[in-house]
């Protein structure tokens, strides 16, 4: 049995209330991108009575469609082309849960992946977020926010944009309403915003303190230096942090996200991705881009717009999600 297969009996059965709400939330937030993908992979087991060059070059076609890399897609396919001659495959059924088990071990690749974020009980943990602008930065900095806090975490948001008017106050606004402790004010160092920030937070006895930065990337020199800055600041102030440098990509950007990433990746240590909007785009694959083409986990997804809609990502229920009536 594939893992597919094992996959959708385990949600097909499973009873647990929380898995089957959180499963239906990937169902949903992909169905975008299943319309668009599966219907046209399913497609190709009517047109096509043998698998052929001409199958693979329309497979490849779909899939770099659904946004998951040109690269990606040729390695998938060699390594598809191998597995159908050594197991002398020839029937489709069969091949799209080969498909689907490939597609898995594309994320997965052998490595022991958590999405959990990095937290430490009973010490001040930092988790700053970088990302350009637009891509939902402070609104996620406020649902994970939230999240902490409902598992009893104090939490303070620190306003480290200090180049983007409004940033401040909005990142204050999101604070009030979920409840977490705020640091900011519009000094145009953020070093010295962040410095003030979490000798607060210390004083506060905070657990976690989320910190937002300026999402521009047009010049990477000066990018780097300030988030150099950060850190240096962070680790002096609070060692062995930041626990978690979280960056922010939008969904529907598609293949810019999968550049930003690359950017970001070369200008300071990326541990986790949250992608937003995944719900919003028929390119879906892309959470699969991202983790061949910079090798960072992706840690949570967006869904939809409310704050429980930003889930933990898990590769099981997103494979599920994406697969559903494959």
């Amino acid at each position: 049995m594939g893992i597919f297969s094992k996959v959708k009996s385990f949600f097909v059965k499973n009873k647990d209330e929380e898995i089957k709400v959180e499963t239906n939330k990937y169902v949903d937030g992909l169905s975008k991108t299943r319309d668009e993908f599966v219907n046209k992979l399913s497609i190709l087991g009517i047109k096509y009575t043998k698998i052929s060059d001409e199958f693979y070059d329309e497979l490849e076609e779909i899939l770099i469609t659904a946004d998951i890399g040109v690269n990606t897609v040729m390695d998938f396919v060699d390594k598809l082309k191998k597995r159908v001659k050594s197991e002398n495959i020839t029937d489709f059924e069969y091949l799209k849960e080969v498909i689907v088990d490939e597609l898995f071990m594309i994320y997965v690749n052998e490595e022991i992946l958590t999405t959990k974020l990095n937290i430490h009980d009973d010490i001040l943990n930092v988790i700053l977020f970088v990302g350009v602008n637009g891509v939902g930065k402070t609104t996620s900095i406020a649902k994970i926010g939230s999240k902490l806090i409902k598992e009893g975490k104090k939490v303070m948001f620190i306003g480290g944009d200090t180049f983007r008017a409004g940033a401040v106050n909005q990142l204050k606004e999101w604070s009030d309403k979920v409840g977490a402790l705020f640091f900011g004010d519009d000094r145009k160092d953020p070093s010295a915003v962040i410095y003030d920030g979490l000798i607060k937070a210390r004083e506060e006895g905070v657990n976690v303190a989320l910190i937002d930065t300026a999402g521009r990337l047009e010049n990477k020199v000066n990018l780097m230096k300030e988030l150099e800055k950060m850190n240096k600041v962070i680790g002096d102030l609070v060692p062995g942090n930041p626990v978690e440098t979280m960056l922010v990509i939008d969904a529907t950007t598609g293949q810019n996200g999968i550049s930003q990433a690359k950017n970001f990746k070369e200008i300071t240590n990326i541990t986790g991705i949250v992608l937003t909007k995944l719900d919003g785009t028929a390119k879906g694959g892309i959470v699969l881009a991202i983790k061949e083409s910079v090798g960072i986990p992706v840690k949570f997804v967006g869904l939809g717009e409310r704050e429980e809609d930003l889930l933990e990502f898990d590769i099981e229920k997103y494979i599920y999600g994406l697969f559903k009536e494959f």
